[in-house]
């Protein structure tokens, strides 16, 4: 490469672990107390190897250990000045508490959460609803090969049913990563992450039919929470106002019908007066029926809102498609939540940086690039800051230092039969 391109101190790998403050690994530690039965496998080595291992995709704990090896002396920028045996990293996968990279993470978003904030982000819904104001919660479920975490679905006619994880997450509609994680076994019903959240009056939660609980958003609306969600076919209810819009305006897609409803809660007199706004989605032509306590808001701003919840499905995808999450370096139940979490973290770097550059490249080519050259001294933001615009100089990958003589003058090299 041309020696116009800038040179970093350190690998890439380092580089993206200088974006972790030694203080908050020092923080969870001392919390956790990961480091209390641990000579020579910290919590800090631990998280440098399996980062290592997530952003390459490494298949195998044996594999991820020996490609370690290609790395020589390049970890010594971070401190590291021993690879480890297969056999210890396995042991502390095995043993060490991953509660402490979640709190790691957690220390993390808290140290990032203003950067990662994006304020110029707003709704097209005429400034009705402010972003900031706005989050999204979903799950997604990630299929193990063995059984130590229960799984979901019924048992195949062949064989077993596979184990599997459950990710739960909650996300900032002007956001770019999870503020709140939680992780359970696969045939956790997601209505349980209900009673983990802390709703904040004047916040508009948005998610899926898969969380409805008429008790809960009772004690949402009476706390002035607001939420949007989907509402199930089998919902039992009482039509109290209907307003139905003239077939010319839904035709090709629109507000079919916007409802007061009373939903019957069990155990109570009193029903839950909820706004039902049904909806014909003018790509598909599917009909979809929407529920909020929302009743001073255009229909058309329910709507929207709930198209925004897709961002949670592509946080998902991102995740998955880029981080190994499918082959894991344990089967233990500690190991596998702390492969997840050690992703989760390599997520948040590579989004801090992507927010760095602008995004002026896709976040699946920057991990690419990344993870086929972590160690090279090659400055990373440098590089993708400057995408495809390579002058004709930084594209001529000859030797530089070759070049002893200059071609008019000539010289030994140049000249083999003239004298020095």
């Amino acid at each position: 490469m041309s020696k116009n391109i800038k040179l970093s101190g350190q690998p890439i790998l380092c580089q993206l672990f200088s974006f972790i403050p030694d203080s908050l690994i020092d923080q969870a530690v001392a919390l956790h107390q990961s480091d209390h039965y641990y000579k020579t496998m910290t919590t800090r080595k631990q998280l440098a190897f399996i980062l290592y291992g997530v952003i390459t995709r490494c298949h195998s704990l044996q594999g991820l250990c020996k490609s370690l090896l290609f790395l020589d002396n390049k970890l010594l920028y971070i401190g590291i000045d021993k690879l480890p045996p297969p056999s210890t990293l396995s042991d502390a996968n095995i043993n060490r508490n991953s509660d402490v990279f979640g709190e790691l993470y957690g220390l993390l978003y808290k140290e990032y959460k203003t950067y990662l904030s994006d304020r110029c982000f707003s709704l097209p819904i005429n400034g009705e609803v402010d972003a900031a104001n706005v989050k999204l919660f979903d799950a997604t479920t990630i299929t193990l090969f063995v059984d130590v975490f229960k799984g979901v679905g019924r048992n195949p006619l062949n064989g077993k049913r596979k184990g599997g994880l459950k990710v739960q997450a909650q996300m900032p509609l002007s956001g770019f990563v999870p503020d709140l994680i939680t992780i359970t076994e696969g045939s956790c019903n997601d209505k349980n992450f209900l009673g983990q959240l802390a709703p904040s009056p004047g916040t508009i939660y948005v998610f899926d039919k898969g969380y409805v609980n008429f008790s809960v958003f009772e004690q949402w609306t009476q706390q002035g929470v607001y939420f949007v969600t989907r509402l199930n076919d089998n919902a039992v209810y009482d039509v109290v106002e209907s307003k139905v819009s003239d077939i010319t305006e839904f035709a090709g897609g629109g507000v079919i019908q916007d409802e007061t409803i009373h939903l019957k809660l069990p155990d109570r007199s009193q029903p839950l007066s909820a706004r039902l706004i049904t909806y014909k989605d003018p790509l598909t032509g599917h009909v979809l029926r929407f529920l909020t306590n929302m009743f001073h808001y255009k229909a058309t701003t329910i709507t929207r809102l709930y198209k925004n919840r897709w961002s949670m499905e592509v946080l998902f995808k991102r995740l998955k498609q880029n981080f190994e999450l499918c082959y894991f370096y344990s089967d233990s139940p500690e190991g596998i939540k702390t492969q997840l979490w050690i992703a989760l973290i390599a997520h948040l770097l590579f989004t801090i940086i992507h927010k760095q550059v602008k995004e002026c490249e896709q976040f699946m080519t920057m991990v690419s690039m990344a993870s086929n050259n972590l160690g090279s001294y090659i400055c990373f933001v440098t590089m993708l800051s400057m995408r495809n615009k390579l002058s004709a100089e930084q594209r001529d990958i000859k030797k530089i230092q070759l070049d002893l003589f200059a071609l008019a003058k000539g010289g030994v090299f140049e000249s083999p039969e003239k004298s020095p």
